[in-house]
């Protein structure tokens, strides 16, 4: 039987609400650093560019960051329809909703064997990404999800 997909409305409605609190905060951050800029004197001319460096960073890190989670959600997506998703919804988890340890560490030596196979496999490097979030181990989660990012795009690309 087929899991039951969450509504992803409250969580859309959330993104949009953080972008749009994010881009106010950067268009007002802007206009104080025109206002800086429009005195004329060096320090408040040095201090406007430096002030405007801000919004421009904010903006790059925010469409990289919508970016990433839009192609993660595709990832999850084309994973769950080669039926390669982690089903963890048997595993025992703590309180706090996480995995018990043993069981993501029990997971996370299946996987690893399976990418252990196939390295190259875009799949395969997702879902040991996935067990090393489970796992805890951030770090190497966010490496193998750029890894496994990279064999998506190529993989897409050899399809077109």
């Amino acid at each position: 039987m087929a899991a039951k997909q969450k509504d992803a409305r409250p969580i859309v409605a959330m993104i949009a609400f953080m972008v749009l609190a994010i881009a106010v905060y950067l268009g007002l951050l802007s206009r104080n650093a025109v206002r800086l800029i429009q005195t004329g004197d060096f320090v408040g001319v040095a201090m406007g560019i430096a002030v405007f460096v801000l919004p421009v960073v904010g903006v790059w890190i925010l469409v990289r960051s919508l970016q990433a989670g839009i192609e993660h959600q595709r990832m999850a997506a084309a994973v769950v329809d080669a039926g390669r998703d982690l089903n963890v919804d048997d595993l025992p988890r703590r309180p706090s909703g996480r995995l018990e340890r043993e069981a993501a560490d029990e997971l996370f030596a299946q996987v690893k064997v399976e990418w252990e196979a196939d390295p190259s496999d875009w799949i395969s490097t997702y879902r040991i990404a996935r067990a090393y979030d489970y796992a805890g181990d951030r770090k190497r989660a966010r490496e193998m999800m750029s890894r496994a990012a990279v064999g998506y795009r190529a993989a897409k690309q050899a399809k077109a």
